[in-house]
Formats: C-alpha cells, structure tokens, sequence
C-alpha cells in the first residue's frame, strides 16, 4: 500500500527532526558519486555533534515523560512551568544545532563543548527545581563527563569534569526539595532506590549506544587520516618514479637518435642498398627503435608527466577500436576483444595516460596466462565504465587485500607492481575509482569507473579557457 500524502510529511518532518538526511556522513548530501568510502576527518565533528543532537532528543523526551510521571502517577508536586520552560530550550537548541550542520562548516571542539555545556545546564536547572543532590538523577552528570571524554580533547573533558563537580556541589547547598506525599514519604529511601535503578538503566543504555556511535566516528576518522597519509606517500612515490624516468629518457634519448642517424645513412649506403635482406633488417632495426622511443614516453605518461601531450580529438568508440587494434599488433599471440555498451558517440580528447593505463591491465592480464581478454564499455549516466575481463589464473587473495599498493606482485621480479600501482593512481588522479576482484568461472575484472568530463571535449576546453 502505497504512503499517503500527510504520513509522509509527517515521517520526512520526523526524519529531518532527528537528523536522517545527516545520517549517511554526518553532512548534507552532495552530488551523486561526490563522497568517498570514508568520512572526511572535517565531518567528524558533524556527525558527532548529530549524536548529541540525537541524544538531547530523547533527553527531552524521556524530562517529559518523568515530569508527568512523578506529577500525575506518584502526585509529587513539581514547578511545571519552568521545567517545562527548560524542555522546550532544549527543543530550540536542537533546532539550531541541525541548522548550524545545514552550513556544511566543519564542527570544533570549541562548538561541541558548548552545546555539551548547556546540555549540563539544563540538567542542572532540571535538578535544582526537583530536589537537587537527593534526586536519584543527579548520577546523569557523570553521562555528560563520559560524552565529553569519549568527543573533546584532554583539556576540555577536564574542564567539563570540573563544572559538572561544581554542579553538584552547588546543588547539594540550593535546591528546591520536594514534597513527597504522605504514601511516599513513609520509605523515601526505598523511592531512591528504584529511583537509582532507572537511572542506572538509562544511563547504561545511553552509554553503549551512543559512545559505540562515537567511538565508530573516531575510528572512521583515523581511517581516512591513514588513508589520505597513505595517498600521500604514493603521491611521493609517484613525483620520484617520474623524476627517473625523466632522467632516464634523457639519457636513453641521445643514443637511440644516434642508433637512428646511423641506421638511415647504412639504407642509403651503396653496399647495403643492394641487399634486400639486409634492408629488412635495417628496416626491423629502425621499426624496434620507434618501439623504444614509444616505450619511454609511456613510462613518462605513466609517470605522470607530461599529461596531455600528444592528446588528439575523437570518439571513445574510436579511441577505445583503436587501442585494441594496436595493444593485438604488439600481441599477436593474445586474444582480446571490445565489447561496446556505449550507446552512442561520445566526443573525447584521446589521452596517453588512459591509454598505457588500459594497456597495463592488458599486459597483466597476459602475464595471468590469460588466453582470452575481452574490454567492456559502458555508461552509467556522466560515468564510464571500463571492464578488462580474463580468464587467467586471478588475482591471489594478499593482492586483492592490498591492491593498488606499490611493489605488492606475485611475480619474482625485481621492479614488479608498479603497474597496477600506477593504473590506480592515475585514475584516481582523473577522478575516478579501481575495482578488481576473480570471476567465480576463473580468471579476474578490473573495473575503472570514470568521469566523462575527465576526458570530453567540452571539459577540456573549459580548462583550456
């Protein structure tokens, strides 16, 4: 049966209330395919300053239903209006805490202390108006010392520890006692007792769901910390590896010319002209040196140097015919096929760099004893998604576990891993994102999923301008 009209108001009303359309980051959701696995550590603070807001909440929720208990059930007298008067500051506060997440503003420590400290405020006027020190509640400050060590640095979970400390003892000088009726006041000690269950039972409760909440923020956080560390240091390793490979084109680019300058005087030389089996060879000389040249600038591109270079203007079906037309003439021995789900012309500038990134994971599907290749392309939207399948022997399961890490190769080469290595980076430079896993049938897919407007022609011309 389908929702009607006013229930979902209600649930979105509800949902935007407790916080659901933060709940997915702990910010508002940005465009399709923005985020990534792991929260940025600036939307730490966002998500724990939800938890508190989720806790105030039911905080609220949970001051009513006592007040009316106590009130109407055991007939205790209370100051409503006041106490009331803090139930609904707590309501607006939580109202201003969703709006300051609207502003998609990273939350500090400084922010979380406050809304931690007014929440002990409340307590604390709560507590005063209920019977101060004797009221069975009072252990509740001990859940807001227990937030703010879990949230805040050091100095301010101390300094919440030190206010909380003096909340108790300024409530144990003033407060407004309570005037139990004439059935309860015969055993008030036995009235505390149960008073102290329920708190002990509520305390308990909010302790393991939200400080398992926040302690998986945390651990989220140090995660992505480790994570953009890690990028880092392959981005490092990326800028060295491109510094050798200049150094080692420049050095390889003078005796390969050479090696070029004197193959072109031996074909016009009178007695080699003459020898057609001799000109073959100087011509498959000449042939293998383009090959070499070919070879240092896809370590250059692979690099990632000198981006865009050499980039020309056509199609993706067309560029992706063409690399597999070039990737089986260098191969003649491998089977590889293209199987286009594309729908349509697609407008691009056909760069190096996806190209020796496509090719890589072709050469690795080959050295898998991969028989067959097959290169699948589709859109998903303003994606592309590129799949290389084989029916080689897979990946083994410590590569999978840390694929993309440099040097990490079941070949027993030295230099071995950088492809995969380089593949990773290099789409992640273009945006976009590397999946591999084994086919249960054999063999294994890497699937890069990239942006369109990486490669498009519009895109491109809008950063040329």
């Amino acid at each position: 049966m389908s929702e009607t009209a006013p229930a979902a108001r209600w649930r979105r009303l509800l949902g935007a209330l407790w916080g659901f359309p933060f709940q997915g980051d702990g910010l508002p959701a940005g465009p399709a395919g923005g985020r990534t696995a792991l929260p940025s550590p600036d939307a730490t603070g966002s998500k724990n300053m939800l938890q508190l807001i989720q806790l105030r909440w039911l905080a609220a929720v949970g001051q009513v239903i006592t007040i009316g208990f106590v009130q109407l059930v055991l007939e205790v007298d209370l100051p409503l209006l006041p106490m009331a008067a803090v139930v609904v500051a707590l309501a607006l506060l939580n109202l201003l805490s969703l709006l300051r997440l609207r502003l998609r503003a990273p939350v500090g420590q400084a922010e979380l202390f406050v809304v931690l400290l007014l929440d002990v405020a409340a307590l604390t006027v709560q507590l005063y108006l209920s019977g101060g020190v004797t009221n069975p509640f009072i252990s509740l400050f001990l859940l807001q010392v227990t937030m703010a060590a879990v949230l805040l640095q050091i100095r301010w979970a101390w300094a919440m520890a030190a206010i909380t400390t003096l909340c108790f003892l300024g409530l144990s000088l003033a407060h407004r006692p309570l005037v139990l009726p004439s059935a309860l006041s015969a055993d008030p000690f036995r009235l505390h007792l149960q008073g102290l269950l329920v708190c002990f039972i509520l305390d308990a409760a909010l302790l393991v769901v939200f400080v398992t909440r926040v302690s998986g923020n945390l651990r989220a956080r140090d995660a992505r910390l480790a994570d953009l560390r890690r990028q880092a240091v392959e981005e490092e390793h990326i800028v060295r590896m491109g510094l050798l490979a200049s150094g080692a084109a420049h050095e390889l680019g003078t005796p390969l010319a050479t090696m070029s300058v004197i193959l072109g005087d031996w074909r016009h030389m009178p007695a080699l002209r003459d020898s057609p089996d001799l000109q073959d060879d100087i011509e498959e000389m000449q042939v293998q040196l383009r090959r070499c040249k070919e070879i240092i600038s896809g370590i250059l591109l692979s690099a990632g140097e000198a981006r865009g270079e050499a980039a020309a203007v056509t199609t993706l079906d067309a560029f992706l015919e063409g690399l597999v037309q070039e990737w089986s003439a260098l191969r003649p021995r491998a089977r590889i096929s293209l199987e286009n789900n594309l729908g349509g012309q697609v407008p691009i500038v056909a760069d190096p760099t996806l190209k020796q990134v496509l090719f890589n994971l072709f050469n690795n599907a080959q050295e898998a004893f991969a028989s067959r290749i097959c290169l699948s392309a589709a859109r998903d939207g303003a994606t592309l998604i590129l799949e290389v399948r084989d029916n080689g022997v897979g990946f083994a399961p410590e590569m999978l576990a840390q694929f993309g890490n440099p040097y990490r190769s079941t070949k027993a080469r030295q230099g071995r891993g950088l492809g995969l290595f380089l593949v990773v980076n290099v789409v992640r430079k273009l945006g976009g994102r590397v999946a591999a896993h084994n086919r249960p049938e054999g063999g294994a897919t890497v699937t890069l999923s990239l942006p369109l407007g990486s490669i498009a022609i519009e895109r491109r011309r809008a950063d040329a301008a």
